[in-house]
This record gives structure tokens, C-alpha cells and sequence, in this order.
């Protein structure tokens, strides 16, 4: 059987480079961007057909930005390509860290979801966040407070406000991770909320929200829900 000679000569789904090119990368599965990471598959496999078998290992893409490099390790992925991949996810959350150095307005939670997520969907266990906000609530910075166990975190306000009262914050916003991609609030979630609301009353510091951070499914279009708006914030 002969090989192709031209890159044009192969099918158009192992040429995910030219897709690219051509109609950019809206255009491209995620399997065709990863291929386009790993260059050359194997023999009798394309890059693609490899970038499939990844995501079909590790169940999501989620869950291969998470991995470390060693795990990816497989059928045409070794060190060289699976520490490219790597570095490509690590300038990805870098990306989303430059975007907080904008100092956005979070006058809203979507606003919040979008700065944070990128940092969220790679977390492997629940971290409470803490961003500090000035009287026209643009962001200061973002303090992690507290990690935990996979769906625990143990807090104490001092840990929250600490931050807030050193950086001279008006408010703050709360958010954490769900790792287990379900952002519905525990009842230990609302219970701390309330308590850290309270405590910001005596500080003359406001808080403004919790966000608790998932996934999307088919059945919850939202990645994410706000305690305020779902009126928790009624103490």
C-alpha cells in the first residue's frame, strides 16, 4: 500500500494542523488540538487516534490537565510529549493568572466564575479562595486561605480576614472548588458562609458572595452557583 507523500494526501481529520490554519481553532475537536501537541502518533495510529485514546483513559480533559506527566504516559505519548502537554496546560492557568492582573470589576458572579475556573478545573482537592476587592470592587488580589481533603475544608476567620485587613480590602468574595464537579452548597458550606458574613459585619468588611466552582453537564448549564443568589445571605 503506498503512503502519502503530501500532508494534503491524508485524510482531512489526521491534518488537524492545516484545520487550524484554515478555519481555526473553534473548528477543531479536542482531540485534534492535543494531536497537534503530540505532532506524529504511532505506527498505524494518527495523532489524533492517540489524542482520543488519552481522553478516553482519563475520562475528560479535566482530568488530563490535572494528571501528572508520568500518567500520561502511553501508546505514542512518552517523556517529550507528555511534558509538552503538561506545558501547555501550565501556560494555560498562567494565561488565566495574567487576566487577574487586569484588576476586573466583579460586580457580578459570572465575572467571578470566569476568572477562576481555569484554576478550578485543574485543583484535585477543595480550596477556599479569597479575592480582595476596593470600594469600586476591582480586584486587588486573590489569597488562597485554606486546603482540604477531597469535598472538606476547614477555615477559621481569622485565616479569611487576615488578608483583607493587610491589604486595606473594602469587601471580599468567597469561592471554592468542588472537585466532585457538583456546585451545590453542603449545609457545611452555608454554615461558614453565614459565620465569615457575620464576622465581616464586626470587621466593617463586607462579603459580597460565595462561589462554589464544578462542571457543566447536560442537566446544569452553569458551572458554578452563587450563595448570594441562591439567598443564603439572609443572616
Amino acid at each position: 500500500m503506498l503512503q502519502p507523500s503530501r500532508i494534503h494526501d491524508l485524510p482531512e481529520a489526521d491534518r488537524p494542523r492545516e484545520r487550524l490554519a484554515e478555519r481555526g481553532p473553534d473548528a477543531l475537536r479536542t482531540a485534534e488540538l492535543i494531536a497537534i501537541l503530540l505532532r506524529t502518533g504511532v505506527q498505524g495510529a494518527s495523532a489524533v487516534a492517540v489524542a482520543d485514546e488519552l481522553l478516553q483513559r482519563f475520562g475528560s480533559l479535566e482530568a488530563v490537565a490535572r494528571a501528572p506527566w508520568q500518567q500520561l504516559r502511553g501508546r505514542g505519548i512518552g517523556r517529550d510529549k507528555a511534558l509538552a502537554l503538561k506545558a501547555a496546560f501550565s501556560l494555560a492557568r498562567r494565561l488565566s493568572e495574567e487576566r487577574r492582573l487586569e484588576s476586573p470589576v466583579l460586580d457580578h458572579p459570572e465575572a467571578v466564575a470566569a476568572l477562576l475556573r481555569d484554576d478550578a478545573i485543574s485543583a484535585p482537592v477543595e480550596r477556599l479562595q479569597v479575592l480582595l476587592l476596593n470600594t469600586r470592587r476591582r480586584l486587588l488580589r486573590i489569597d488562597t486561605v485554606a486546603e482540604g481533603l477531597l469535598d472538606q475544608i476547614l477555615v477559621h476567620a481569622r485565616e479569611v480576614f487576615r488578608p483583607a485587613i493587610a491589604a486595606g480590602a473594602h469587601a471580599l468574595i468567597l469561592a471554592h472548588n468542588h472537585p466532585s464537579g457538583d456546585p451545590s452548597p453542603s449545609e457545611a458550606d452555608i454554615r461558614v458562609t453565614r459565620d465569615l458574613i457575620r464576622a465581616g459585619h464586626l470587621l466593617k468588611i463586607e462579603v459580597l458572595d460565595h462561589l462554589i466552582l464544578g462542571r457543566k453537564t447536560l442537566d446544569r448549564p452553569r458551572d458554578y452557583c452563587s450563595l448570594r443568589e441562591l439567598g443564603y445571605f439572609q443572616v
